[in-house]
């Protein structure tokens, strides 16, 4: 019982504050650098706003994918308090989740290791117009592949379908109720929906839901949820079993 209660507790731990932190660098994204709203404007804007947060924008986009990779761990440990012999799936599944945690990490880092590199180059006033236009061209080129590709569209689908084997998972768990599972299913199909934002910027025809904005935020609120469950899961398996250990002292 009491690594059963420890596993709830450090996994009700992690899932929490992965859920509250990954927040932080977000909203100073949003407040510093009109985040993500910026990621569709013209490369001269967003190349200029970026030099002009300086180092402490850099460090913002650093801390948050650091943050992404907490997602390893915590889809780990949720593998562990939901496996069952009928959720053969949620191996799948949490390999999915790590890989998510990896490509999402590696998609935001560009703004650490690459991104600054271009715009401290195209600011420069000894940088003429063919080099800046030849750097707009590179930003893009790094921010479709790096961002759109390996970051919202293989990061993001991975995410959906870890959340499809969780939430699948859940439903059959004593450690959660059933509409705790159901949360989580729901923002599947917003989230995949999500992903025709990314295919229209490359077929503009294509018809766009805007719905990944709602989707993360439920999304994240369903983690939050998820982590203070267990937590409180814990706290009642770890008193019930000192009040049995009373009992059978009397």
């Amino acid at each position: 019982m009491t690594n059963r209660v420890q596993l709830l507790r450090t996994t009700g731990t992690v899932l929490t504050f992965l859920s509250i932190s990954i927040n932080i660098p977000y909203v100073l994204l949003i407040q510093n650098f009109e985040y993500d709203d910026i990621l569709r404007e013209p490369a001269n804007y967003i190349l200029t706003k970026f030099y002009e947060g300086g180092s402490g924008l850099i460090f913002t986009w650093f801390v948050f994918a650091l943050l992404a990779l907490l997602f390893i761990p915590a889809s780990t440990f949720l593998q562990k308090v939901l496996a069952r012999e009928d959720t053969t799936y949620l191996s799948a599944a949490t390999m999915m989740g790590v890989l998510s945690g990896i490509l999402q990490s590696i998609g935001l880092m560009r703004w650490v290791f690459v991104v600054p590199v271009l715009a401290d180059q195209y600011v420069q006033q000894t940088t003429d117009r063919a080099t800046r236009a030849a750097i707009a061209v590179v930003f893009q080129a790094i921010n479709q592949y790096g961002g759109v590709i390996i970051g919202e569209h293989l990061g993001q689908t991975l995410l959906a379908f870890w959340t499809l084997g969780v939430g699948l998972a859940m439903l059959g768990s004593p450690y959660f109720k059933p509409w705790i599972a159901w949360f989580g299913l729901f923002t599947v199909p917003l989230l995949i929906l999500g992903q025709s934002e990314l295919l229209a910027t490359v077929i503009p025809s294509l018809p766009v839901w805007e719905v990944t904005p709602i989707g993360f935020m439920l999304w994240e609120l369903w983690l939050l949820i998820t982590g203070i469950s267990l937590l409180l899961t814990a706290n009642k398996y770890e008193n019930s079993d000192k009040n049995n250990r009373q009992i059978s002292r009397v």
